[in-house]
């Protein structure tokens, strides 16, 4: 990754939604090797909700789409309700998406945590 996406990084409070142990590992080390401080991994709907409800402070989040069988529209809702910039990580197509959300930038599962950090930055640098 290039400095200027390191620097977008920098500082910023992101919230992880994956219900995957391990890559929800990868996604939060990598972010935190960014110098990210990261808000979860949350690994159900509820407990995403929740953090994207109470957090005083989000920049970005990274969601799977689907978390224990349960579809992150809720989470994606609330999260847009504060203007908050979203990574799609997910094994889905785009055809699953809703068609409110489909602008979002979406990252095909497997996909290395550095490419997810990558789009994440590009992200925060377009919100601003």
């Amino acid at each position: 990754m290039s400095g200027t996406g390191l620097a977008a990084l920098r500082g910023r409070r992101i919230l992880v939604a994956e219900d995957e142990y391990f890559i929800a590992d990868e996604i939060a080390g990598a972010l935190e090797g960014a110098g990210v401080e990261v808000v979860g991994p949350a690994a159900t709907v509820g407990e995403a909700t929740h953090l994207a409800m109470v957090e005083r402070r989000l920049d970005g989040a990274v969601l799977d789409v689907n978390l224990r069988r349960e579809m992150i529209w809720p989470v994606l809702d609330a999260l847009a309700s504060r203007g908050v910039p979203v990574v799609l990580a997910t094994g889905y197509d785009a055809g699953v998406v809703p068609a409110a959300y489909a602008h979002l930038p979406r990252c095909e599962k497997p996909v290395p945590a550095g490419d997810i950090l990558r789009v994440l930055a590009k992200q925060l640098t377009a919100a601003g």
